[in-house]
């Protein structure tokens, strides 16, 4: 099934085009790496998916499950399963970690016209999720990445991901930051993540991280459009002999 359909896009910000023309293409149950130097418009791929609204969307179409996603908000995309990773998490202070996360699962249930989630149930499901990511339970006690190493807020956004569920997950470089534990267990808790049904966009510089998160397609963005696509071994190219090889 096509879970994300992208046709022509082209975005600009106070008047600065940023993405030109870019097409993309991802089913259910694919990983698509996208890698390309600074500048280039990864994020803002990443931004535009989430619905943030600093964008203009000049011309071009997105689908998501069939759907128009330039019709629906923010938080109507979070709520049809669309999860955005920052490269750059915030603290959320005075907002506790189980509140945030029973009240964006309730928020997603209701929108599903589904009842709200019991207490012993979430407790379960909260269990069962920080084992799957190697979170500390003194994590999930405080506020929402308040006083958290880089390392933390990365797991701790891997842990809400595993909580929300999503069909459509976006990490902008969550790598960015890492040691080389950390970023095994965040990788090793996307990869627990994986089913047929949902798809993942990884968007880094490294080819490290693909190490860890097997890419089914590596895209290189270049100057707002994708300009070559491949095999995991694409990144190995890139690691090996840089981007202006494709760069014509």
């Amino acid at each position: 099934m096509k879970l994300l359909e992208i046709k022509n896009l082209w975005v600009s910000i106070n008047g600065k085009q940023i993405l030109k023309g870019l097409s993309l293409d991802i089913n259910a149950g694919e990983v698509h790496a996208v890698m390309g130097p600074n500048g280039t418009g990864k994020s803002t791929l990443a931004s535009v998916i989430a619905g943030r609204s600093i964008f203009n969307i000049d011309d071009g179409e997105i689908f998501y499950k069939g759907k128009d996603l330039t019709k629906l908000s923010v938080d109507e995309r979070a709520k049809e399963g669309i999860f955005l990773s920052f490269q750059y998490p915030v603290e959320i202070p005075g907002v506790s970690m189980v509140n945030f996360m029973r009240n964006a699962i309730d928020e997603k249930r209701k929108y599903f016209g589904q009842d709200p989630i019991s207490m012993h149930e979430f407790i379960n499901m909260m269990e069962e999720k920080k084992r799957l990511v190697e979170m500390k339970d003194t994590l999930t006690q405080r506020s929402v990445n308040e006083g958290f190493s880089g390392g933390e807020k990365k797991k701790n956004e891997i842990f809400q991901m595993a909580m929300l569920e999503p069909q459509l997950s976006i990490l902008d470089e969550t790598d960015s930051g890492l040691d080389i534990d950390a970023l095994r267990i965040v990788s090793n808790g996307v990869n627990k993540l994986r089913t047929p049904d949902n798809s993942f966009i990884v968007i880094t510089h490294y080819q490290r991280l693909l190490n860890y998160i097997v890419p089914d397609v590596v895209h290189v963005l270049y100057d707002g459009k994708i300009i070559k696509s491949g095999s995991k071994e694409l990144a190995l190219e890139l690691e090996k002999d840089g981007y202006e090889q494709f760069i014509k």
